[in-house]
């Protein structure tokens, strides 16, 4: 049936264990691409500040990793007699090491660029800076309200996740005074969990902002909801 549509690729709107991914490019004869495969190559696209890079390399390799421990499992009866290792497990052992230790040099970088921001906003509001987050799906217009209320020259695509990197901009506001607007990653429905652990210190503008301003797409028909 693949072969009929001319496919190369099947993408599927669910997040697939390692054995459903490959029990369907068997049965297909094309590769297979899940949601959260699907979602890290759009991050992948758009990263484009240090820490963008860092959260997408952290989400990716998260993702490999029970992969490759999958693979170990056919690989290791490649070996000769008993108590030996087969040459594709020992190879998949030192790549898990690898990842292993690159996830933990990812965290740590992570952990210290979100340092540095809680530090910008601690002076922030010592200075009684007021923040404003702006949140809501992806595509939804967040950079295009932002560069209206601020100027900010954000690019602002008809994309899904167009936006991945955090943007913060100053402005002063009648009555309030210097406030900081912030563009964050979009939202989007069933977002896997380990994507939200790696974004976690992006995600945490909005925990600390003083008001959330939900941006909703008007053309939308769930808008009013």
């Amino acid at each position: 049936q693949m072969s009929a549509l001319d496919a190369d690729i099947a993408i599927m709107n669910d997040e697939l264990s390692p054995l459903e991914t490959r029990n369907l490019e068997e049965t297909l004869g094309v590769k297979v691409v899940d949601r959260t495969m699907l979602i890290l190559d759009i991050f992948a696209a758009h990263a484009r500040t240090r820490e963008g890079r860092l959260q997408v390399e952290l989400a990716q390799l998260q993702y490999t990793l029970p992969r490759l421990a999958g693979e170990g499992v056919s690989l290791s009866r490649l070996g000769g007699g008993i108590g030996t290792r087969g040459p594709g497990e020992k190879k998949i052992e030192i790549d898990r090491r690898r990842i292993r230790r690159r996830i933990f040099e990812l965290q740590q970088e992570i952990d210290k660029v979100a340092e540095q921001r809680e530090l910008r906003r601690t002076a922030r509001r010592e200075n009684d800076v007021k923040e404003v987050a702006l949140v809501g799906y992806t595509n939804a217009g967040k950079s295009s309200l932002l560069n209206a209320l601020t100027n900010a020259g954000v690019r602002a695509e008809d994309k899904l996740f167009a936006t991945l990197d955090p943007v913060t901009r100053r402005v002063v506001l009648p009555d309030v005074g210097e406030t900081v607007f912030t563009d964050t990653v979009g939202f989007i429905e069933k977002l896997p969990h380990d994507l939200v652990s790696a974004f976690r210190s992006t995600l945490e503008e909005v925990t600390r902002a003083d008001l959330l301003l939900l941006v909703t797409d008007a053309s939308s028909p769930n808008a009013e909801g």
